[in-house]
């Protein structure tokens, strides 16, 4: 069974930043982030396998997210700059099971969901 707790959201605005963090707990090798805006579907951000290989972001998020981890605790950080109003969302961290590393951009690849965290960037 795997855990994931997320945290980091907030306010902030236009321009800014926030870093999220998520700390997993159980086997898993795999952490993505995912977004939902309100009235709309969840949609993929990012992801990092813990086997190796680069990162891999949207299109709408690259080269303003980062995302990276630090497996001496078990966290994985989604760093967000420039944020833009469009990037308002509930941000769930998310996790494949078991003994997988290849990254996959679908929700439904995933097993583990966090609570989520508010993100929210006044214009």
């Amino acid at each position: 069974q795997v855990q994931l707790v997320e945290s980091g959201g907030g306010l902030v605005e236009a321009g800014g930043s926030l870093r999220l963090s998520c700390t997993t707990s159980g086997p898993t090798n795999v952490i993505a982030w995912f977004r939902q805006a309100p009235g709309k579907e969840r949609e993929f951000v990012s992801a990092i396998s813990r086997a190796g290989g680069a990162p891999v972001y949207s299109d709408s998020t690259e080269g303003r997210f980062t995302i990276y981890g630090d497996n001496a605790v078990n966290t994985v950080y989604l760093h967000l700059n420039s944020l833009k109003p469009e990037d308002t969302a509930v941000y769930y961290c998310a996790a494949r099971g078991g003994r997988i590393t290849v990254i996959a951009r679908t929700s439904r690849s995933y097993n583990y969901w966090g609570q989520g965290t508010q993100v929210t960037v006044s214009s």
